[in-house]
């Protein structure tokens, strides 16, 4: 089984932005040398929270900055931009770093309302319906095969060149699924988001998958939150910080993510300890057998080709810890630096 790694970027509380950035490229030249598969960058507009607003951007430095690890998005927010642009941008990515760009293109707002608003002003935004068609054409632009009729036919995305990004849909619901089926691309279901049903999103995107030229047969990853310590009173410590930073999410506060010392120090009223249990399914922490266990029996449960693991922890050494102890316990191969 394959095992890679989604950044959210995360801005621990007492840290900047810039911090986070440069946790980013740290973490993502560990996970290069550990031997995991493939490295996202997450899109996330006007947050306190998390920094990677332009993934588009951080890719190409994490690209740079690693040797092996296919490097990509998850994903490009889709519905704010131009087929086009996001086509020329992903080309030249391509042809900077051949065989190692991933494209994964979501259509959540990956913002508030009004950010969103920001973010496609001007008269030809176009609404959340034209999402379908938006990635059509991103992928004809990109490969150079948009339809006979099509109003933009003959202008060409540039660099061309011999190899093409792997184009991936992301999401969380059984839509999202289906444009992945219909459309024939890889799809990668987000359990750290909607743990509930997810299976029969799987299930039904496998059911109904159309071969296309590139991907004859169905692709499914699942992006998971894990957290692995070396004790289980370490990881239950850790954790903290998501779990207080989820309940102040849920709440339309956006700050950094908070200490464990912070979240002891909340008080939890009857409303926050109903979104932490309902929050429980989205997160796995523990020993690294255990998580390893649990990765395991999620893998299954979907029939995944491939798990995609998010970690987060105020402590970024730890945060690094438990890519390394996960490492261990699939046996990836560790690859020597250059």
């Amino acid at each position: 089984m394959r095992l890679s790694v989604l950044d959210q970027s995360p801005i621990r509380s007492g840290a900047t932005p810039a911090d986070a950035i440069a946790e980013s490229i740290e973490l993502a030249r560990a996970c290069d040398r550990l031997g995991y598969h493939r490295y996202w960058l997450a899109e996330h507009h006007a947050s306190g929270g998390l920094a990677g607003a332009a993934p588009e951007i951080l890719i190409g430095h994490i690209a740079q900055a690693t040797q092996n690890i296919r490097v990509g998005s998850g994903g490009v927010m889709l519905s704010h931009y131009s087929a086009l642009k996001v086509a020329e941008t992903f080309r030249m990515l391509e042809t900077l770093h051949p065989g190692r760009i991933d494209l994964g293109v979501g259509r959540a707002p990956g913002s508030d309302q009004k950010t969103m608003q920001a973010l496609r002003a001007g008269p030809g935004s176009a609404s959340i319906d034209y999402y379908p068609r938006q990635v059509l054409d991103t992928i004809g632009f990109m490969e150079n095969r948009l339809e006979d009729d099509h109003p933009f036919r003959g202008i060409i995305a540039q660099p061309a060149g011999e190899t093409v990004p792997e184009v991936w849909m992301l999401g969380s619901s059984m839509d999202s699924a289906a444009y992945a089926a219909h459309f024939g691309l890889p799809f990668s279901f987000a359990h750290f988001i909607t743990p509930r049903g997810g299976d029969m999103v799987a299930e039904a995107y496998r059911q109904r998958f159309r071969p296309s030229e590139r991907y004859p047969e169905p692709r499914l990853s699942v992006g998971v939150f894990a957290l692995a310590a070396d004790t289980e009173e370490k990881a239950e410590y850790l954790v903290k910080s998501r779990n207080l930073w989820l309940v102040r999410l849920m709440k339309g506060e956006l700050g950094p993510f908070p200490t464990p010392e912070e979240a002891d120090a909340y008080t939890y009223g009857p409303h926050d300890l109903e979104m932490l249990e309902a929050n429980r399914g989205r997160s796995i922490a523990g020993t690294p057998d255990k998580v390893a266990r649990q990765l395991s029996e999620l893998r299954d449960t979907y029939q995944a080709d491939e798990l995609v693991v998010v970690t987060i922890s105020h402590d970024f050494e730890a945060r690094v810890r438990s890519y390394e102890l996960l490492a261990r316990e699939f046996g990836l191969q560790a690859k020597a630096a250059a």
